[in-house]
């Protein structure tokens, strides 16, 4: 290339140069541009630039004129900043780069004659922008709020601060890096947590955290690139550990006596436990389930967050003659794993009854509708069709037939055959319609009760009593009978006429049908013992039951039922 040095005074630098570089200039100064070495020149051909963002005005390059050419013209992505001197052929940059808003500029450059005929090109310019460190770190929100139990072991996890960079991605510009800044308070030390540097990932540090220490710290995290950095607050929030459980109000609920053809959703019933530890937590929160009594999962259970007041839902329909009588066991958890050293009892636990009650359901149709082709010679007394219904509640049906205008049809009123009446003419009536009408045939006999079944224990409950006892342990026994509970609800208990069994245990009544089994003082030995329990129903005339329980220390208690009438 050839050397090449051009001293232009300062009156004729507008013609030559781009407005906003000779505005630069004093006008007083001489300006002389060593093209080699400065500034890259050369013939019309496809060029590729790398361009950093920002910076100042700048000239990229010089392309020569090759005769007949006389000027430069330029074409395609410019962003208006981006233009060629036509005499000179200064491809220029007149103003700032943005490689977040775009990363490559694709330009055509050409020569033209002094007609504005092409003579060569267009060739293509592309102009890449390349990406400086000109963002700073910004954190998806401005404040975080995290919990922790103040059990946790060091290391737990509390969250996560999220921060994005604008610039180009995997790059120094755009590395962040995390840090905590501060806490507040720092009791009872500091350093109570770290992030995790590259991904923002908050812990706990060495030790566990004591709601009485405080119940909330206040954390400034930091986030910064190579040039800039990012403040956040974040609020970590010490919770109580789960070492109370739910307590119900009551350990049994009045029957609930509901139609079979109550709607879906409608609430039966309401229930209430209460828990001591901290409200609005997952430690106070109560779930309620269906523990026994509902293996279709025909009840729901809602629980109000504000109150933990529980309401008992149909969640499918009822049927009498399926299922006429629910007894339902239920009990109350939080979602919060209790501590190890608590355990639930039967303070959680409540049980009531729901009594489904017949409703008349109309006879049902194997079809909505009978349709039959026929000749219109075939003989009186054709059987013709059979419909068939069925009534819900299992009682008989007997068939009749409405519309028969023209009497050409009969009906077995027990079997539903249909059979012509008389001879058919199509010629009278095509297409003929008529109704069959199902009614009820039933026979009710009403049975009274009497007190003739023995009581019992509900259930085998599995029930612990853990050597060594202390005295004053309680497992819950329950009573009942198949006789009808209106009548004969009320049951006692009492331990039989026996020395050992009066000294070492005792019974106490819980309600109606429960009972509490309790050792007397914690003087045994780890084996098995006996325990003979008399329930008596209260009835007229009053019938005993003998029931023994026998337990083992330190293992299942089994409830074996021996019944000696009395």
């Amino acid at each position: 290339m050839e050397s090449c040095c051009w001293c232009v005074v300062t009156a004729d630098i507008p013609q030559l140069l781009p407005s906003s570089l000779s505005l630069s200039l004093s006008l007083s100064q001489v300006m002389c541009l060593n093209l080699e070495g400065l500034l890259e020149t050369g013939p019309l051909k496809d060029m590729d630039f790398s361009v950093q963002e920002g910076g100042a005005p700048r000239v990229l390059h010089k392309f020569t004129l090759e005769p007949p050419a006389v000027s430069f013209r330029i074409s395609g992505e410019t962003a208006g900043i981006i233009d060629i001197e036509p005499k000179m052929g200064m491809l220029y940059i007149n103003g700032s780069l943005d490689w977040e808003t775009k990363q490559v500029h694709n330009l055509q450059v050409e020569s033209v004659d002094e007609s504005g005929h092409i003579v060569k090109g267009p060739y293509s310019v592309t102009i890449r922008v390349e990406d400086i460190n000109d963002n700073p770190p910004e954190f998806d929100q401005k404040r975080y709020f995290g919990v922790v139990r103040q059990n946790s072991r060091p290391g737990s996890n509390i969250g996560t601060v999220l921060a994005t960079d604008m610039d180009k991605e995997n790059t120094f510009n755009s590395r962040l890096h995390f840090q905590i800044q501060s806490q507040d308070p720092q009791v009872p030390e500091t350093n109570l947590f770290f992030i995790q540097q590259d991904t923002g990932a908050l812990h706990l540090a060495g030790r566990s955290l004591n709601k009485r220490d405080s119940p909330v710290y206040s954390l400034k995290v930091l986030v910064s690139d190579s040039k800039f950095q990012t403040i956040c607050d974040v609020e970590v929030h010490v919770i109580d550990i789960n070492d109370q459980i739910p307590i119900f109000e009551k350990s049994n609920y009045q029957d609930v006596t509901v139609a079979e053809d109550i709607p879906i959703g409608t609430v039966i019933l309401e229930i209430q436990a209460t828990d001591g530890d901290e409200p609005g937590t997952g430690s106070s929160f109560i779930t309620y389930q269906v523990l026994e009594g509902d293996r279709n999962n025909t009840f729901i259970i809602e629980t109000d967050p504000g109150t933990n007041r529980g309401f008992v839902k149909i969640n499918k329909a009822l049927d009498f003659e399926t299922m006429p009588v629910y007894n339902l066991m239920i009990n109350a958890t939080n979602p919060e794993p209790l501590v190890s050293s608590v355990q639930y009892n039967s303070s959680s636990l409540t049980s009531f009854k729901v009594v489904v009650t017949n409703v008349d359901e109309p006879p049902v149709f194997g079809k909505p509708v009978y349709r039959k082709e026929v000749s219109e010679d075939v003989p009186v007394n054709t059987l013709l069709m059979t419909v068939d219904a069925y009534d819900p509640e299992g009682d008989s049906v007997r068939y009749s037939l409405e519309g028969d205008v023209r009497k050409w049809l009969t009906i077995d009123s027990a079997t539903g055959q249909v059979y012509t009446a008389s001879r058919l003419d199509r010629e009278q009536e095509e297409m003929y319609s008529v109704e069959v009408v199902v009614s009820e045939v039933s026979l009710v006999l009403h049975l009274l009760d009497v007190n003739d079944n023995y009581p019992q224990l509900a259930t085998d409950y599995p029930t612990f009593f853990c050597y060594p006892v202390s005295g004053g342990e309680k497992t819950l026994i329950q009573a009942i009978d198949a006789d009808e509970q209106l009548y004969y609800s009320k049951f006692t208990f009492s331990l039989a006429d026996d020395m050992n069994a009066r000294m070492n245990w005792e019974i106490s009544k819980a309600n109606a049908t429960h009972a509490y089994l309790s050792p007397k003082h914690g003087n045994f030995e780890e084996k098995e013992y006996n325990v003979p329990v008399i329930l008596n129903d209260n009835g007229n005339p009053a019938l005993e039951n003998k029931v023994n329980l026998k337990g083992i220390l330190c293992t299942e208690l089994l409830l074996s039922r021996q019944q000696l009438h009395s």
